[in-house]
Parts: C-alpha cells; structure tokens; sequence
C-alpha cells in the first residue's frame, strides 16, 4: 500500500464529504476526486465508514493543532484579562482558514444521525474536546473556578454568531460583548479575591 494514494484518498474524499455529506458522497466519487480506482480506494480502505472515520479524524487534528497554537499565543502572557480574552477570540473566528473542515464540520451537524457513532467520537475526541481541555489548562492556570465549564463558555461566547443567520461569524463587536458576559458569569475578579 502506497502512503502516496492514501494521501491522495484521503484528500479526495474529504473534499467529497464536505462537499456533499456523508450519506450523499459514493465511493465511486470519492475514487474520482482522489484519481484512484475504487479497487485501490478498497486496498486501502475497508468501507466508506472507515474512510470518513480517517478524514474526520485527520483533518480535526490539523484544525485542532492550528487551534491549539492560537491558544498557546494568546495565553502566553495575561495581562489584561477582558482585552486578551477578547484578542484571542478574534484570532478564533479569524483563523478558519481550513474551509474545507469547517465545511465538513457543518455536513456532521446536519447529519448526525446518519453517520456512524465511532466517528463521532474519534472527531470529538481528535479536535474539539483536545482544543477545550487546552483552552480549560490555560484558564485553570488563570484562576477559574470550573476551567473546564469556563472554556465552553468562552468558546460559545466568542465564537457564534447570529443564530438566525447560517454559519454566520460574530464581528468584534460581539466578541467583546461575549468576553464581558463571560467574565461577569464566571466573577472572576471575586474569584481571585477569594483565593489571596
């Protein structure tokens, strides 16, 4: 088995999967995109289930390790708690520059029930719950009570937009707005004066 046509395979069909979903994409498209015959898509591949298992899992981590660099940048040094929380949720919403996973992402969301629960999990657990517990390390090491609760807050305070608005993303504006809200939730001032 050639790493090269896995590579390809793999580009291939996530290409495909966030172009037309899970349950819509063929293998016999997947094989087209990727320039290989569905014999060698099946050398490499047991089903369409593992394939997508493969693309999700691989291209949650290349979108989690961008995410996670983010987190280590904007963490670094603290100073100023609302105004760096806020930088650091614009760099979120700014950095999707893989388009192709956060398309994937929406192809999921819209069809849960229809793609297999181990892929799921493998998706979940390969990037967004390793880019939270990241994010809930640094703001443990910044004196929040519930860190883990605190990154989820942050992350759906920062990083959604106006919910009547498909895959709209929030501007500065509501970043800031988020932050605030999600300082006074948390009373993290109160927090710290507790723990001196």
């Amino acid at each position: 088995m050639r790493p090269d046509k896995r590579q390809a395979i793999l580009r291939g069909a996530l290409s495909v999967f966030s172009r037309d979903g899970y349950s819509r994409a063929s293998i016999d498209a997947i094989a087209k995109e990727s320039e290989v015959s569905t014999r060698t898509l099946y050398n490499h591949f047991a089903d369409k289930a593992d394939l997508f298992r493969n693309v999700i899992q691989v291209s949650a981590s290349e979108a989690a390790d961008d995410q996670i660099a983010i987190i280590g940048r904007h963490f670094h040094k603290v100073t100023d708690l609302e105004k760096d929380l806020a930088a650091f949720g614009k760099a979120m919403c700014a950095e999707h520059g893989n388009a192709t996973h956060f398309a994937l992402v929406r192809q999921i969301n819209a069809e849960l029930t229809h793609i297999p629960a181990e892929a799921i999990e493998a998706w979940q657990e390969t990037g967004p719950r390793r880019v939270l517990r990241e994010l809930a390390a640094r703001l443990d090491g910044l004196g929040f009570k519930d860190p883990k609760r605190a990154a989820v807050h942050l992350m759906l305070l920062t990083m959604t937009g106006d919910p009547s608005i498909s895959g709209s993303r929030p501007d500065d504006d509501d970043i800031a707005a988020g932050v605030r809200v999600f300082l006074h939730g948390h009373d993290v001032e109160k927090q710290r004066a507790a723990a001196t």
